[in-house]
């Protein structure tokens, strides 16, 4: 599955890219004791090499924060994803235990610094489509009581029936991922001044997290 964007998106962000690859056939838990293990030692790397005050400076993060500005969105109070989870892990806190699929592509993100999305992807309907919000359109995040009506202009995904994404930082309810999803769709989630480079890393360290703690199979 692939991820079109739209002309006008295209046009306002023309280095705006996104990377895509499913994985079938994974087998998902709650939780696993090797990944557990895995997390204090990605943990204590992270202790070991970020600071809280620099944090936002660095170039990723603040690319993320330059492009979350020019979309309406406030970085000081939604942080980009890989910035947030590494703040947690600065603060002494673990981050949150959703299930060993979730917990990887976490890890995965604090490792590249790069915001990841994951998808059930027998749940998505047609193609994606990642487009500006029309006006009064809803979408139902994940954690939300009920759904939020669009102002109109934010950066979202959709596929051919509904939105399963506000880009870059939320993904719906609708396709979340469980323990019984089987074929995840993943992806790497770019913004303006985030070389291709660093975006094909981060794929690779997802994959391999995912292939590690889930198993299953690649496809591009």
């Amino acid at each position: 599955m692939v991820v079109n964007l739209s002309s006008e998106l295209k046009r306002r962000f023309p280095d705006l890219r996104v990377l895509a690859f499913s994985m079938r056939g994974l087998k998902i838990t709650k939780k696993n004791s090797e990944l557990e293990r895995f997390k204090e030692e990605v943990f204590r790397e992270v202790r070991e090499k970020y600071d809280l005050e620099t944090l936002k400076d660095l170039p990723i993060f603040r690319a993320y924060r330059d492009f979350f500005w020019r979309i309406g969105i406030d970085p000081t109070k939604n942080r980009p994803a890989a910035e947030a989870l590494i703040r947690r892990v600065l603060a002494g806190k673990s981050i949150p235990n959703i299930n060993t699929l979730v917990d990887a592509y976490n890890l995965a993100s604090i490792k590249s610094e790069v915001a990841l999305a994951a998808f059930d992807e027998d749940r998505l309907k047609g193609e994606l489509t990642m487009r500006f919000a029309l006006e009064g359109e809803e979408f139902l995040g994940i954690g939300m009581s009920k759904p939020m009506k669009l102002k109109g202009g934010e950066v979202v995904i959709s596929d051919s029936e509904r939105l399963v994404a506000l880009y870059p930082h939320r993904d719906a309810d609708y396709s979340k991922v469980t323990e019984e999803t089987r074929n995840v769709l993943i992806l790497v989630c770019g913004v303006p001044g985030i070389p291709l480079e660093r975006l094909t890393l981060a794929k690779q360290i997802a994959a391999d997290y995912i292939n590690r703690f889930c198993h299953g199979r690649i496809e591009v």
